[in-house]
């Protein structure tokens, strides 16, 4: 069983970056779909950016395009997400998501079989 943890959150002003990171164990990410997902209080869990670890395809919400950057890195089972022109509207919690079944990116949260705890993203304005 895969476990993912992530880190790297925390607080920064509008227009600052943040990178989190996505660290898993417990078995090989070969064929696995990986994504990064995004909750706040007020809206359901979404997808914010995807990408297929064999091939290194990418998918992105379009609420991201041009701002974040999805890559992994296969030595160390990691997975990021570069994080720039931050606004207000992207504070929400933050999970790295394990898709183990798919052949194409999902965006839909159910599809993920495995989640790490999260990690919190605060942009103030």
């Amino acid at each position: 069983q895969v476990q993912l943890v992530e880190s790297g959150g925390g607080s920064v002003q509008a227009g600052g970056s943040l990178r989190l990171s996505c660290a898993a164990s417990g078995g090989t990410l070969t064929g696995y779909v990986m994504g990064w997902f995004r909750q706040t209080p007020e809206k359901p869990r979404e997808i914010v950016a995807a990408v297929r670890w064999s091939s290194g395809v990418t998918s992105y919400a379009d609420s991201v395009k041009g701002r974040f950057i999805i890559s992994r890195d296969n030595a160390k089972n990691t997975i990021y997400l570069q994080m720039s022109s931050l606004k207000p509207e992207d504070t929400a919690d933050y999970y790295c998501a394990a898709d183990r079944r798919s052949a194409i990116i999902n965006q839909m949260a159910g599809t993920y079989d495995y989640w790490g705890q999260g990690t919190q993203v605060t942009v103030s304005s």
